[in-house]
């Protein structure tokens, strides 16, 4: 299968979901969009009214928030990929149920394979709760981790730094640091000895 059938066939799956009960009240389902190769992966909450209208992440003040931060760093929306941990609109834009994270996480868990980001950026608690469980983000925001191939930055979700504006300095604070985080993910992608990640691909 090209890989372009596979995400074909991904999208196709997740607009078609029926595991949790929020398709009962969806619109369209958001699966996620951006450059299937994409270094950098954001990776936020849950669809709002307008992404769940639209079928598009982040389409709303927070993706125009996000995408304003991106461009303070010589980034634009298209050179990243954008998901969520949830595919649709929890009613009312309320946090979503363990039930409805458990639901979608074999699709996030496939597009973070099929894109092998070098650098993971997770938007609010739900998603950094993937890899910092236990973690509060107001501790940890901003401080790029290293899990298993990729390096992983917790940062405030877009939304909460504009329904409080004291996060907003914090929130483009840390995007600022996305690329000196990347160019050193580059730096270790590239000192890696290409025989022995041969070999090691073996196993």
């Amino acid at each position: 299968m090209s890989n372009e059938k596979a995400w074909e066939d991904l999208y196709a799956e997740i607009r078609q979901c029926t595991k949790c009960t929020l398709h009962q009240g969806r619109t369209n389902a958001v699966p996620g969009e951006g450059p299937h190769d994409a270094r950098i992966m954001f990776v936020g909450e849950g669809p709002g009214f307008h992404e769940d209208r639209q079928g598009r992440p982040f389409v709303g003040a927070a993706g125009k928030f996000l995408e304003e931060m991106l461009a303070g760093i010589g980034l634009q929306r298209e050179e990243v990929y954008i998901a969520n941990v949830v595919k649709c609109r929890p009613p009312k834009n309320r946090d979503p149920l363990p039930e409805e994270l458990q639901a979608c996480t074999t699709y996030l868990d496939r597009q973070i394979e099929m894109i092998n980001p070098s650098v993971l950026v997770t938007l609010g608690r739900f998603s950094m709760a993937r890899y910092f469980p236990g973690a509060k983000i107001s501790a940890i925001h901003g401080q790029a981790r290293r899990i298993g191939n990729r390096i992983v930055v917790p940062m405030l979700h877009p939304a909460a730094a504009l329904h409080q504006p004291k996060w907003k300095t914090t929130a483009i604070a840390d995007m600022q640091k996305l690329p000196q985080i990347l160019a050193q993910a580059t730096e270790v992608e590239e000192a890696k000895p290409k025989p022995q990640v041969e070999q090691l691909s073996l196993f």
